[in-house]
């Protein structure tokens, strides 16, 4: 499964790793907030690796957890769904949006062959410095360039470009990141 070739989900112990990993999201996602500084133990407890300052705010959903990898001073908002049967990396200072849905799995496409059982996965790789926006759904063997940002409610298909900006379904390049986005910024701040 891991290695991207065809694999059964009810087998090798398959649906025994996500039956754990979905008692240690019940116990993340239910976790009052009086006690919401537990949060980090139990993350390092669920996923592959998580970064400092770091912040992912419940309900987080997934398939096995230790198959996603979180940098550094990454925020996610609320939602996020993760299915993680390949590695799903997250590098640092990335933001992503609620309602965020990131799919490293797949089926065949003709409806015999998936009638089969059969599945694959292929990674999923989010850069440093990368914003998603609310609702954004990014698929199997996407990778997303450093710095790049796509808009809330895109489907991403195929690879973003770093320092880009992505929109639509399915998600294309609309234009690079330019100091001009840099300028107008500053000059907000500075108003």
């Amino acid at each position: 499964m891991l290695a991207g070739v065809p694999y059964l989900a009810n087998r090798d112990g398959l649906n025994e790793a996500r039956m754990e990993a979905q008692e240690r999201l019940y116990e993340y996602n239910q976790l009052p907030p009086h006690r919401w500084g537990e949060q980090r133990e139990l993350l390092e407890r669920i996923l592959g690796g998580v970064g400092e300052n770091t912040t992912l705010l419940p309900p987080l959903r997934c398939d096995y957890g230790k198959h996603i990898f979180v940098g550094n001073d990454v925020f996610i908002n609320y939602n996020l769904t993760v299915l993680d049967v390949c590695a799903v990396t997250i590098w640092d200072r990335t933001l992503i949006g609620p309602n965020v849905s990131i799919y490293a799995a797949g089926h065949p496409i003709a409806p015999e062959d998936r009638a089969t059982g059969w599945e694959y996965g292929a990674p999923v790789h989010i850069g440093k410095d990368v914003w998603l926006g609310g609702s954004c759904v990014i698929l199997a063997g996407v990778t997303i360039g450093d710095g790049a940002v796509v808009g809330a409610g895109s489907v991403v298909t195929r690879d973003v470009p770093p320092n880009t900006i992505a929109v639509g379904n399915p998600a294309r390049v609309l234009r690079e990141i330019t100091q001009a986005d840099r300028d107008n910024w500053k000059k907000a701040m500075e108003a």
